[in-house]
């Protein structure tokens, strides 16, 4: 759910594309998603994701209002989580984090020069206020997640991280690599034994203190015991996984969420309808006729034929195919490299010389 496209930063390496644009949610919208959301969770746990610009910069009061129009669900919890740079984060903000309850991960990638790239549009360094939004979490006492993305990887930089993430206080980290997505044009880092070994070092860092949890390596670590149980084959058997986005105007992208608000000259948008006008519901179920779905979908196919991870990654990211390579029927790209073969080499070697 994007609540809206403005973002107070102007990190260089985002990739969405109407970040200086202040556009806000219906309540209308919200409604419609929660009508579907709540149909879902007859069936199973459903867990709504606030991101894709600032969330927070529609203020406290308007995003309680988003939120007061999900139920908590039917036979299966409704859960809320919102990702945020932490700068707007304060006293009011946190009493609705306690009073709701929403997950809140925190984005930030380091202090000092670690953090350089997210600044805001006056070109002003971020770090300061972003701790002292964690500095109100931590008053409120509510748990908060960390991401951070990694502009050189290398074993000193896992290391760094590492550390300032336990320091931080945070109960989880989750680890992007900077990568080519969006408007974010610049090519990501290649893969590389510098990389092999960035993974490597972090896993050795956790096992030394696993004092927080480490997002990817519990997803490595959960797909290893999968390989050692010989019951990786029914993980590869799953259904793949959609995350549809609902955009602040009630667009749909029924697979990956980093394509809204693009377009392409065979495709056209990338959304296959909205909200107002069809439940998401239905939107999610048509989704695999929709021709650049069939080619994900398709291309999805063509790594579980080619490549021995696949029961790991499933099939890669969508967007990062689309904005590596021009469509969503390629294989492997960087990113898989960097973040999934890379990972899992440096987990391997990691227990090897352990």
């Amino acid at each position: 759910m994007q609540p809206t496209t403005l973002c107070n930063l102007d990190c260089s390496y985002c990739y969405l594309p109407e970040r200086a644009v202040a556009r806000r949610m219906s309540t209308a919208v919200a409604d419609s998603v929660a009508a579907s959301v709540r149909t879902w969770s007859r069936f199973h746990p459903v867990s709504v994701v606030w991101h894709g610009g600032e969330p927070l910069a529609v203020g406290a009061p308007y995003f309680r209002g988003l939120l007061e129009r999900f139920a908590p669900g039917d036979e299966h919890p409704v859960t809320h989580s919102v990702q945020t740079n932490g700068t707007l984060i304060d006293d009011q903000w946190c009493e609705l984090f306690a009073s709701w309850p929403v997950a809140v991960t925190v984005s930030i990638d380091g202090v000092g020069e670690a953090n350089a790239a997210r600044a805001d549009w006056a070109g002003q360094a971020s770090t300061d206020r972003t701790l002292r939004g964690v500095d109100r979490l931590r008053e409120h006492r509510i748990p908060f997640g960390l991401i951070a993305v990694v502009a050189e990887a290398t074993p000193a930089a896992a290391r760094e991280l590492y550390r300032f993430a336990c320091e931080l206080g945070c109960v989880g980290l989750g680890v992007n690599l900077a990568e080519q997505k969006g408007v974010n044009d610049v090519p990501g880092q290649g893969a590389s034994a510098e990389v092999t070994a960035f993974w490597r070092e972090l896993a050795t860092c956790w096992q030394a203190d696993p004092h927080i949890r480490v997002r990817e390596l519990d997803q490595a670590y959960s797909y290893l015991r999968a390989e050692l149980a010989g019951v990786a084959d029914a993980r590869a058997n799953r259904p793949l996984p959609s995350y549809p986005m609902v955009t602040w105007d009630g667009d749909v992208v029924p697979i990956g969420p980093e394509l809204a608000g693009f377009t392409h000259p065979r495709h056209g948008a990338f959304a296959t309808g909205n909200v107002l006008r069809t439940q998401l519901t239905e939107l999610v179920a048509q989704a695999p006729r929709v021709p650049w779905v069939a080619e994900a979908i398709a291309g999805a196919s063509a790594c579980r034929d080619s490549c021995a991870y696949y029961a790991y990654c499933r099939g890669g990211q969508v967007a990062n195919k689309y904005f590596e390579t021009g469509r969503f029927d390629s294989t492997e790209t960087t990113y898989c490299r960097t973040s999934k073969i890379n990972l899992m080499e440096g987990i391997l070697s990691h227990a090897e010389h352990s």
